[in-house]
């Protein structure tokens, strides 16, 4: 996404940095591939000029959606033309080859009591949910040679509505967090008539991404009406008390996010491992969503292997983002990842960043917005 930053600047007490001091306004935009600079001033477009297309970066199938008045004929723009094709408006990544293949199954050891706390919840309502959906792991013998539906009715593997039911329900309740950090802090800002120090951009982004997640796979499969009645129950449960408990510890409800999203990079890479073991046939060459072909930036001849791929690492960045957050001063600390994030090869090999490192990346954003501020 495309942060404009202007004077007076965002301020870190507790880093004793700021992220702009006087400095012309400049936006730096995130890029979303590996290729191309990571970060690349752009000038302000005069209003007499054609305006760039979206806010996610321009895009070959981007058109600029029309409605008729009923009084004429003629069409009457609904929406300026930078306004992107598609369900979504903020900054989400776009990986490259190598990214996509960078992730790693990583936890992070709960030292203090709240994070054993959170990993307690998150290892409890995994179990629970497990099972319910009837999910195992177990390890196929070696030298078998059952057949795919044996393998399932064996409970070696799960069947492919086994994993849709899986993943829809888990994305429906993975985009309520981000929801509730984001709307706290505004309603905080609001209040205290202060700024945000850029978390409530990356809270929201979190969970449109989550959102997009669901709706991409609601096109494979719609869920059942015992699917739909689960997840309303849930979420009703979850966002309550996911709310209640953020007011008091901002720090402890990013911690049990960073373990969610621990054990959902876990879980697609088993997915992953499936149906590249030909484990679940119909997924093998099954072609992507045009959804995901738009949100993701994909090739016309992407499938949904590679939908899955994106979506572990949306998930690998989610889990390092908020294991970053929680090592931070919520009252005080500038949001790291409100100017840039890092790239694939970094998140998915580390769990966030400590407290000194995160100072040291905003410090980092600050001299780049500084370089690129003077070269304009």
């Amino acid at each position: 996404m495309l942060r404009a930053i202007a004077s007076p600047a965002l301020r870190a007490p507790a880093f004793r940095v700021c992220l702009a001091t006087r400095l012309p306004t400049v936006v730096i935009a995130r890029s979303f591939s590996s290729a191309s600079p990571r970060y690349k001033p752009i000038v302000s477009t005069p209003a007499d000029q054609p305006s760039s297309k979206g806010s996610e970066g321009a895009h070959p199938k981007d058109s600029v959606p029309q409605r008729t008045d009923a009084l004429t004929s003629d069409p009457i723009d609904t929406a300026p033309t930078h306004i992107v094709k598609g369900d979504w408006v903020l900054f989400h990544p776009v990986y490259s080859t190598s990214e996509l293949h960078a992730v790693k199954v990583m936890h992070r050891a709960a030292d203090k009591l709240s994070d054993k706390a959170a990993y307690f919840l998150v290892r409890t309502a995994r179990k629970c949910f497990d099972l319910i959906s009837g999910y195992k792991d177990k390890k196929i013998p070696e030298g078998t040679n059952m057949s795919v539906e044996e393998l399932q009715k064996q409970g070696y593997i799960l069947t492919e509505l086994d994993w849709l039911n899986r993943i829809l329900f888990l994305e429906s309740i993975a985009g309520v967090p981000g929801m509730v950090g984001a709307t706290l802090r505004h309603l905080r800002s609001l209040r205290l008539m202060k700024r945000d120090s850029g978390w409530i951009h990356t809270l929201l982004e979190e969970a449109e991404n989550e959102r997009m997640h669901l709706m991409t796979f609601m096109t494979v499969r719609k869920p059942s009406i015992w699917l739909r009645g689960l997840i309303l129950g849930a979420q009703g449960v979850f966002y309550n008390l996911f709310f209640m408990t953020y007011l008091f510890s901002p720090r402890a409800c990013h911690r049990f996010v960073a373990y969610l999203e621990e054990e959902a990079v876990r879980t697609y890479t088993h997915c992953i491992e499936e149906v590249e073991a030909g484990h679940v046939p119909a997924w093998e060459n099954k072609p992507a969503p045009a959804i995901a072909k738009e949100y993701w930036r994909m090739k016309d001849d992407a499938t949904l292997l590679d939908v899955i791929y994106a979506v572990r690492s949306d998930e690998t960045t989610h889990r390092f983002v908020n294991h970053s957050l929680a090592n931070l001063n919520s009252k005080t600390d500038v949001n790291p990842f409100a100017i840039r994030e890092p790239d694939m090869h970094v998140k998915g090999a580390k769990l966030g960043f400590e407290r000194d490192e995160a100072e040291k990346y905003v410090e980092q954003s600050r001299e780049i917005m500084e370089k690129a501020a003077a070269r304009n």
